[in-house]
């Protein structure tokens, strides 16, 4: 191996530390936090690993708050939305790669980047009117805002790159439009499928203003219930830490388990259409 080479590679490796390197800081921090006594959280100089451990962080954590309701009410909602995504969106961005939709996908791109404030003051009115303030349908109906635009622009890209041989040897052995997309272009969109519901749940479960405005004291989703425990009389940092933490553990082991298939969905397209 030549020097060059090997100098890019050493080059390259430490640009990604320097990227990396202050969010696994953070992280590593906050893990210090959730499981330190609040004595040893404010002590100075800083602690990073306490002499001993305060696992009960965990546990308060989750057996007060109704921190497991609202696990449910976030895996209700991010399930729903994710999978009613799914079902408009894999088709959705087939008819829009296959009919060279451009303008149709410029719109889905204008959805995607628009922030979810813009649609939330005239759904949350619609939702006051309809009576629906409090539960999780309209939590579930405002997060196809963000699940919906992403699915269908990662598809899109998925099946403008994919070969077209396939479907035009199914259609000339008589199949019918529906029978090429449900028996050739979705096995070949597997890998897509996968990175476009790994990042609609992602975006879904770490979703927190939708939550805030729409959900009633029954109805909050995990963001929400972390924020809720923030006061102004006192500010327990290892609970607080602690239930931070579990609310990334989900998304977190998700993506670790799952980086192959998002590595495999974001660059298959690219290689068949090479």
């Amino acid at each position: 191996m030549s020097f060059r080479k090997v100098a890019g590679k050493i080059g390259l490796a430490f640009a990604v530390f320097l990227i990396v390197s202050p969010a696994i800081l953070f992280f590593i921090w906050m893990i210090s936090l959730s499981i330190k006594f609040e004595i040893d959280n404010a002590s100075y100089p800083p602690i990073l690993i306490p002499d001993r451990f305060a696992w009960e962080n965990y546990r308060n954590v989750l057996t007060s708050n109704r921190f497991m309701q609202y696990f449910f009410n976030t895996l209700i909602v991010t399930g729903s939305a994710t999978l009613f995504a799914l079902v408009v969106g894999v088709p959705a961005g087939y008819g829009i790669a296959r009919m060279r939709a451009h303008k149709a996908a410029i719109v889905i791109l204008i959805a995607r980047i628009t922030p979810g404030l813009s649609y939330l003051i005239p759904l949350f009115l619609a939702f006051q009117w309809l009576g629906l303030l409090g539960t999780l349908a309209p939590q579930i109906i405002i997060h196809l805002v963000v699940t919906v635009p992403i699915v269908i622009w990662i598809m899109i890209g998925f099946f403008e790159t994919t070969p077209l041989e396939l479907e035009e040897a199914a259609r000339l052995d008589g199949a019918t439009g529906w029978q090429v997309f449900r028996h050739v272009a979705l096995p070949i969109a597997r890998p897509g499928i996968a990175v476009a519901f790994i990042l609609a749940v992602i975006f879904s479960w770490n979703n927190f203003v939708f939550g805030i405005v729409l959900a009633g004291r029954e109805t909050r989703t995990l963001p929400v219930a972390v924020y809720n425990m923030i006061s102004f009389d006192q500010l327990s940092w290892g609970p607080l830490a602690a239930a931070a933490l579990l609310v990334t553990a989900p998304v977190l082991l998700l993506t670790i388990f799952a980086q192959r298939q998002i590595v495999a969905g974001l660059t298959a397209g690219a290689v068949k259409g090479g």
